[in-house]
Parts: C-alpha cells; structure tokens; sequence
C-alpha cells in the first residue's frame, strides 16, 4: 500500500507540474479557459479544478486538459469562506438591532411623556410644599402620597434612557465591524481573524442581552382581531420575514395545509390585500401542515409524508438544507386538534428559530426545540408534558411557549412553557377566535404581532408584553 501511495503521490506531482507550464497557455486575461478543441468557457471563481477534454491515446491512456481554479491558495479560499460568514452574522446583527430599535422606539416615546408628567408633578408638590397654605391639608397630603407612589420610577425611566443610548452605540458598533470587514476582503490578512470573531460574537452576546431586557417579556394580553384579507381555502398560511430591515415589507401565502408547492410573494401588505404584484415560487418539495416560517430570507416548512425540515431561499430558488428531525411524528400521527397534517410546527422569536412536535418517546407531549437556522441541526429540547393533540395551535414569545386549548370559538392562551427555567404553568388570556377555526397562528417578533389563519381570513393581532428593568438598587 506504502508503495501504491508513493506511486500515486509521483503521478499528482508530475500533473502539477504539467499544470504550472500548461496553464498560461489556457486560461486568458478574462479567466477564460480555452480546451484543445478551441471552445472556451468561464471559470467560476468559487469552482474547484475543472476537466475540460478528455480522450484516449493510441496506448489507452486517457488524457485530459484540466484547470486549476482562479482562486489562489487553499489558505486564502478559507479566509475569505470564513470572512464571508462573519459578514453574514453581522449583517443578522445589524438587522436585530433594527428590530429592537423599532420595537422600543414606541416605549420610549411613552417613558419620555411619563417622564416628562413625573416632573411636572415633582415641581408642583415642591411649591405646594412651599406655600401649602393655598392648599387644603387633605388635598396635600393625597398629592404628597401620589408622588412618594411614583418617585421609585424614576431611576427606571433614567436606565430606561441609559439603556435606549445603549441600543444606539450598539449600533455604532456594528456599523463599524462592517466597515472594517469589508475593507480587508480585498486585502486578505490585514487583520486578525480571530480577533475579529471575538468581536462578533461579543456583539451577539450583547444584543442578546439587550433584547431579554428590553424587547422580551411575559405575555399579558391579546387584542381584538384586525382582519386583513379574506381569501383562499379554509386552511392556509401567511407571514412576513421575521427578521429583515424595516424597508422590507414583503409578504408570502402559502394555501392549503397539504401537497401544496406554490408559494405567492407580494412586494407589500397593501398589494397582499389587493392581490396584485406577486411573484411565484415553485417549491421543489410539497409542504404537510401550516407551521411555515420565513426567517432572514428562507422559508422553513415541513416537506410532505416526512419528518424532513427543509429551508428554501427564496433569492437564490433553491433549498440550502434538508434534515431529519429525529422520531419527529408526521402524516397526523401528532397534529393539533384541527388535524391538517400539522406534527411540525416551525416558529421565531427573539431568540432565533424553533421547531414545535411530539415523538413516540414523549408519549405524544409537545417537544420545543431551538434549531440552528443554517445547519437545520437541533440545539436543544424540552418536553413540556402538553398533549399536542389538545392543542389548538401555538406560538413562541421570548423563549416562552404558548398553547391554545383549541382552534375552535371559545378558545384561549391555556398554558405557557418557560424553556430558560423548564417550567409551566396554566394561565387564562383571552383570545378572540372571530371565524371559528384557526389552523395557522405564528409570532412576529420584528412586528410585535400574531400572524393567523382563520376559517380563510388572514388576521392578525397586537400582544401585549410586561416586563421588569431592573435598577441597580434592586
């Protein structure tokens, strides 16, 4: 064997060194590579070696002309693969960080007129308390009382601020790493990669932090119904991308729970209601269910008759990755109450992507599990000890499930799981199903919304979330 390695080791020398000398000789100016025959064709940087004749010799060898890649070392193709990821993570970054912007942009427009009444009410106790013969002592007193109950806000409002200016030099930040990646991808090597993955996930890290304490909450309540359109079949889903810039408005309906393959792409809410300027995909897989999700420019749906997850980019037309999800139940072997093929439920929230099923291991319980958007691969799960076959549908908030106890009228938020401490409880929130039959119902976290499908009408609802910042004092 020693002697067949050496043997094959000589021949791959000896091709190199054919190749160094024939090489200037086919590949042109243009990265055009020409063959003995006289055809040319282009040479993709990203490609590996390419054959572009064969034949055989009068002894019965076979010769072939080959071309090493336009790229340059092995080395250099790594660095830039590994650049290339660090940009796209901080591209996500950046548009996380425009999600969070948004998102508070309205509270903090509130705190600032609470904090603008608190001093207000500050002042006026301060010349009553000076002159508090104009007052009766009854009526100072009860405004004394009032801003003792509201003087504890106050340090609150101040981190609020303090954490508001966080967001922007976040952002600062990240626009700055992006720079900085940009500048070295021509000029390879100008800069520690190492170094600058510790930035990036430094950066991660950080915004994490600012959207469990900023964006994130405890689910507290549910508007009315805003019905957007009324169409399509009794079963179906639609949404938006849940993580993308604000000027990205696109919307994407899928009809039908079952077979389906075609997937509509209006340009914006107003043309989704009115049914004009779409796009088709053509999905190369049938979808089972309605538990779709588009995520950062891929659909992730439930391919039919499997337990397969597939991500479809929708730019490039083509799916990226397909997996398994292991023991996963399909072809309603563990649907929601409605049926409808739904074993597989895919969902986003601030934490990243989710998949909701149950396995014969869990006796049928809903299983919630983080899945790695890129790779498909399960991260971790959790059994919440929920029957999936009484639920009516579900949804993620900030690491945190939500089931209804049917898909039917009458139905509400019946029970919650909390993934980060592996615990539940029975809550009680109203939900107004206003069609009667909900097969289809997904968080946005971009928006701060729920996505549903009901008995053929696209509605949505507002949330309301309620959550604690922590001073230093507490």
């Amino acid at each position: 064997p020693l002697l067949k390695i050496g043997a094959v080791l000589s021949t791959m020398a000896m091709v190199t060194n054919w190749m160094s000398q024939t090489l200037p000789s086919l590949v042109g100016l243009n990265g055009t590579a020409v063959s003995r025959a006289g055809t040319s064709e282009k040479i993709s940087p990203d490609e590996g070696w390419q054959v572009f004749t064969s034949a055989q010799a009068p002894d019965g060898k076979c010769l072939c002309t080959a071309v090493i890649p336009v790229q340059g070392s092995c080395s250099r193709d790594l660095r830039s693969l590994q650049l290339r990821q660090l940009m796209e993570k901080v591209q996500n970054i950046s548009q996380s960080m425009e999600v969070l912007d948004l998102r508070t942009f309205r509270d903090l427009q509130y705190v600032r007129n609470t904090e603008a009444l608190l001093k207000g009410l500050d002042s006026r106790l301060r010349a009553a308390s000076d002159g508090h013969k104009s007052l009766s002592a009854r009526s100072f007193q009860d405004l004394k009382e009032k801003m003792r109950e509201l003087l504890p806000l106050l340090p609150v409002l101040e981190q609020y601020k303090a954490d508001a200016r966080l967001i922007l030099h976040l952002k600062d930040e990240v626009r700055n790493l992006s720079g900085i990646l940009l500048a070295i991808q021509e000029e390879m090597g100008a800069y520690d990669y190492e170094e600058l993955q510790q930035r990036v996930l430094l950066l991660e890290a950080r915004l994490h932090a600012c959207l469990q304490k900023l964006g994130c909450g405890k689910l507290t309540g549910v508007s009315n119904p805003i019905t957007i359109r009324a169409s399509g079949s009794r079963f179906g889903s639609w949404m938006t991308d849940t993580m993308t810039p604000s000027a990205d408005s696109r919307v994407w309906y899928m009809d039908g729970y079952y077979k389906g393959r075609r997937v509509l792409e209006f340009r914006s809410l107003t043309d989704f209601v009115s049914g004009q300027n779409f796009v088709q995909h053509l999905l190369p897989h049938p979808w089972a269910g309605t538990g779709h999700v588009v995520f950062n420019g891929s659909l992730y749906y439930n391919k039919f008759q499997s337990n397969v997850a597939v991500r479809y980019h929708f730019r490039s037309r083509s799916v990226l990755v397909q997996r398994s999800l292991s023991g996963a139940g399909y072809n309603n072997t563990f649907p929601y109450s409605w049926g409808g093929f739904s074993d597989i439920d895919f969902m986003v929230d601030e934490n990243g992507l989710w998949a909701v099923y149950t396995t014969n291991q869990n006796a049928g319980n809903i299983v919630v599990s983080r899945v790695d958007p890129h790779t498909l691969e399960v991260l971790r799960s959790w059994d919440t000890g929920y029957p999936k076959r009484s639920a009516g549908e579900s949804f993620m908030i900030c690491g945190i499930l939500y089931v209804t106890n049917s898909h039917l009228a009458g139905a509400k938020i019946y029970f919650a799981y909390y993934t980060n401490t592996s615990s539940y409880e029975y809550t009680d929130i109203p939900f107004h199903n206003q069609y009667s039959h909900i097969s289809m119902l997904d968080y946005n976290p971009r928006e701060r919304v729920l996505y549903t499908w009901n008995n053929g009408h696209q509605v949505i609802y507002n949330v309301t979330l309620f959550h604690v910042i922590k001073t230093d004092g507490e």
